[in-house]
């Protein structure tokens, strides 16, 4: 049985979007506990709190979506995903140990996570 790789996204990004949250709730409760940065750490779980719902909208929507749209939010998916992770690692080892990932792995991540948003507006906005 061939499986097409949004197909595969799709019954993924709920796993997916399960990691980055448990991640969001994670971090929220060590900057509720006190201990470093709390503020950057706070932060770093809005981040990813904020994207694992997106990264659910994205699964759900990609069996409507036709084959033109759906390379798009495919590759928004995973890009929002990697980003989102990068951005709040950075930020979590920052708020922890003071210093980055490495140079500059926040901005990187914030990056993409525009350009992810903007392949979903560029998938809404494609003609189906």
């Amino acid at each position: 049985m061939n499986k097409s790789p949004q197909m595969t996204l799709h019954r993924a990004a709920p796993g997916i979007a399960g990691l980055v949250g448990a991640a969001g709730v994670a971090l929220a409760a060590r900057a509720a506990h006190g201990g470093g940065n709390v503020a950057v750490l706070a932060i770093a779980a809005q981040f990813l709190l904020v994207h694992a719902a997106a990264l659910l909208a994205l699964g759900a929507w990609l069996p409507q979506a036709g084959p033109r749209r759906a390379g798009l939010m495919g590759i928004a998916l995973i890009l929002m995903a990697l980003a989102a992770m990068l951005f709040a690692a950075d930020l979590t080892i920052f708020g922890m140990f003071g210093h980055s990932l490495f140079p500059f792995a926040a901005p990187l991540g914030g990056l993409g996570m525009i350009a992810a948003w903007l392949l979903v507006a560029a998938a809404g906005l494609r003609a189906p």
